[in-house]
């Protein structure tokens, strides 16, 4: 019995892992068009690098892990996150533009990164 269990564990573990890594291959980001959108969109207040910004309270977005920022700009898109500058912004960016922005911004090396790599 305990056998069974450990069985029935370990194959709910592997299809979880198996449904995640399809999930993020099927919506992970293209790190070039990310960078089109964020000259676009994002320089101005988040800097060309992601880490020197307009103003000391705008977060730092290079290096941040992309599931964090997609999730992040969803919610300004939804507006269950309140910014009027982020949700103007959000509001105008496809799920593709969002997956292509966290995607590139978690790409750069941020004050952040060597600790997660």
């Amino acid at each position: 019995m305990r056998e069974m269990m450990k069985k029935t564990v370990l194959l709910k573990v592997l299809a979880a892992a198996v449904l995640s890594s399809s999930y993020l291959a099927a919506h992970a980001g293209n790190i070039a068009l990310g960078r089109e959108v964020a000259n676009q969109a994002c320089v101005a207040c988040h800097g060309a690098d992601g880490v020197k910004v307009l103003d000391p309270s705008y977060p730092m977005l290079a290096g941040q892990y992309d599931d964090f920022l997609a999730r992040a700009l969803t919610d300004y898109k939804s507006g269950n996150r309140k910014n009027a500058i982020m949700t103007g912004i959000a509001s105008t960016l496809s799920k593709e533009d969002i997956a292509n922005l966290a995607a590139y911004y978690s790409s750069l090396p941020g004050p952040m990164t060597f600790i997660r790599r």
